[in-house]
């Protein structure tokens, strides 16, 4: 099991930074003051009694489990991973069903999982987890031939569509089936095809039919156009997602979740997790080639081809007041969609820990 240390620049960063939330272009924003900023001069005015910032720290023989899906969400997290802090064990997983089980049985603390996938297990555990941050927006492209004219959902009409996912039912289906909704096209106007979603795949998919068309997350979508120069990325679901819908909502894709029990036992613990993830946030996105070569190191992508996909991985870190609006939207379209996608209910305000 990997052993992991905060190295002294992710502290200094935070410092730096002030806070974890995030922009639209995935760049640290105000959000809980770091831990050791001045009091009387945070960004937004004078912090709170109980800011979670305020209270975080590591906590002698505390060690934090944390399980994360190979992809976007872990390379975010990649420099804390690969840091070596003995305060977190951290460990890749290559699907969510493996990460739930351990969840409801205690065995992690926290995971790195999909949005609709942490509402469906707040449900299953009858508020067993609560909502750290959103780490990932979207992360889906469309990927066509250059000489494709694919310039939006709409266009996709009367295609077959590869979907790159962990199979039908999961959340990159209802997010495009989301948007056909969206753009007016009936739900059987594209045909999605889950027969081989496994990425590697689709990418053969895409090698083998000259005319065939993918969604494909990052950073599989950048491996594609990398391997056939025939393709280009045409556009992102996410770009659709906010030009399509009239809620103002985000396409958000992974999120943070810790184990209520854990959090209730060990907030210091807990809110300076938080904080050391901001930090790696921040380090990835602002220097994706040194980025590259942790994530190599753990085994999710070639350092090149993450150094390309980090600027289109929308890799965040929204928390405090930013995280109820944002993911409760996104989870609300889902629901509207389907209440079975996020477990039968919305999830409560308990669920969210601002």
């Amino acid at each position: 099991m990997m052993k992991i240390r905060i190295l002294a620049a992710l502290a200094a960063l935070w410092l730096l930074l002030g806070g974890c939330g995030a922009n639209g272009n995935g760049a640290a924003s105000s959000g809980a003051p770091a831990q050791n900023a001045p009091a009387s001069e945070p960004q937004g005015g004078p912090a709170p009694e109980e800011s979670p910032a305020a209270q975080a720290g590591y906590e002698d023989g505390v060690v934090m489990r944390v399980a994360s899906l190979s992809g976007p969400t872990s390379m975010g997290i990649s420099q804390l991973a690969v840091s070596g802090n003995g305060h977190y064990d951290f460990q890749i997983y290559t699907a969510a069903s493996e990460i739930v089980p351990l969840l409801v049985k205690g065995e992690v603390d926290a995971a790195l999982i999909p949005a609709n996938l942490a509402a469906n297990v707040c449900q299953q555990t009858s508020g067993g987890v609560r909502a750290l941050n959103i780490n990932t927006l979207g992360v889906l492209e469309v990927v066509a031939p250059k000489s494709e004219d694919v310039q939006g959902f709409a266009s996709l009409a009367g295609r077959t569509v590869y979907l790159a996912a962990t199979g039908k039912g999961a959340t990159p289906e209802y997010a495009a089936r989301t948007l056909m909704q969206a753009a007016g096209l009936e739900d059987t106007a594209v045909t999605l095809d889950f027969s081989n979603p496994e990425p590697a795949n689709v990418l053969a998919a895409l090698a083998a039919d000259p005319a065939a068309i993918a969604i494909l997350p990052q950073p599989f979508a950048t491996v594609a156009v990398q391997q056939n120069e025939g393709l280009e990325v045409k556009f992102s679901l996410s770009g659709e997602w906010e030009a399509l819908m009239d809620d103002g909502s985000k396409l958000v894709t992974g999120v943070t979740v810790v184990r209520t029990a854990f959090a209730e036992e060990h907030p210091a613990a807990t809110a300076q997790f938080a904080l050391d993830q901001a930090a790696s946030v921040s380090l990835v996105n602002a220097d994706p080639e040194s980025a590259g070569q942790a994530i190599e190191t753990l085994g999710i992508v070639k350092a090149p081809v993450a150094a390309k996909a980090i600027p289109r991985c929308n890799l965040v870190c929204i928390s405090g007041s930013d995280l109820r609006p944002t993911l409760e939207a996104y989870l609300d379209t889902l629901y509207s969609f389907d209440p079975a996608v996020v477990g039968g209910a919305m999830p409560d305000a308990a669920f969210y820990l601002e």
